[in-house]
């Protein structure tokens, strides 16, 4: 599997603070990024794999996340998705015919046609196609205006962008936001996950979840499964997509190959 013809693979290594620069900015600080695979059961297929932050270090993202703040939000932004897009080609996540998901920042983006300007060069430079890009945002009407985050995701859809709701189930929107706009992916945080093959409350809830996205046709992924008994229920429940240690832990800079087990087989 061979890297994009137009690129130097020694870039993967350079520190992130010189690798990008652009329109003036350079990025607040060096890191890189780890790769988690989204499996598809049905097709035992990596449906996309999730970019995650990381130090140099292999520090986690926490660690990264802490040194964002309002003067340098725009450029970490605006960096994290170049690194994502350039590092995830290279390592040759076109050829293994997986999306990439990416996690963004919705309060760096002012004017939504300006901030996907990068991401719309860098695809176009590295041959990404844009349905394959996933741009994940958490679940919570804490931090979220909802009139902003529908006009970025009206904006990314029209260029032919995915977009998806993460951790949906642990802030406090939950269904509300959901009415507001229907994401191409939602995404169940493991506080409903975790367990489910005991909870019945749980189950009971998934299964609403389950239909609702059909309903809407929208891609339901289970995310933070970390045992088979949890996996085997949501399976024959009708969810497909899963996420979680079970299948594959972050691989730092590469993108790793998952576990599937007896499930599914």
């Amino acid at each position: 599997m061979g890297l994009a013809p137009s690129f130097d693979p020694s870039v993967l290594k350079k520190p992130m603070a010189r690798y990008f620069a652009g329109n003036g900015m350079v990025a607040p600080f060096e890191f890189t990024m780890a790769f988690q695979p989204i499996v598809d059961l049905e097709r035992r297929h990596v449906f996309a794999y999730e970019a995650l932050v990381r130090g140099r270090q292999q520090q986690g993202a926490r660690e990264m996340l802490d040194r964002v703040n309002g003067e340098n939000m725009y450029a970490f932004d605006q960096s994290m998705r170049v690194r994502a897009i350039e590092m995830a080609t290279q390592l040759g996540v076109i050829e293994r015919g997986a999306s990439l998901s990416i996690n963004f920042l919705p309060g760096a983006l002012y004017r939504p046609e300006h901030g996907i300007r990068k991401t719309l060069e860098t695809a176009a430079r590295v041959g990404m196609p844009l349905d394959r890009i996933i741009f994940e945002v958490t679940e919570d009407q804490r931090v979220i205006d909802h009139l902003h985050l529908k006009n970025i995701f009206r904006e990314y859809r029209k260029h032919g962008l995915l977009t998806a709701i993460d951790d949906f189930g642990s802030g406090y929107s939950g269904l509300t936001l959901l009415a507001d706009f229907q994401p191409d992916v939602l995404k169940v945080d493991r506080a409903l996950v975790g367990g489910i093959d005991r909870s019945k409350p749980a189950r009971s809830i998934m299964a609403a979840l389950v239909q609702i996205c059909r309903t809407m046709e929208i891609k339901l992924v289970a995310e933070g499964i970390e045992r088979a008994e949890e996996a085997m229920v949501l399976h024959d429940m009708g969810v497909c997509y899963m996420q979680g240690f079970f299948f594959g832990r972050p691989a730092f800079e590469r993108l790793g190959e998952p576990i599937y087990g007896v499930i599914a087989a």
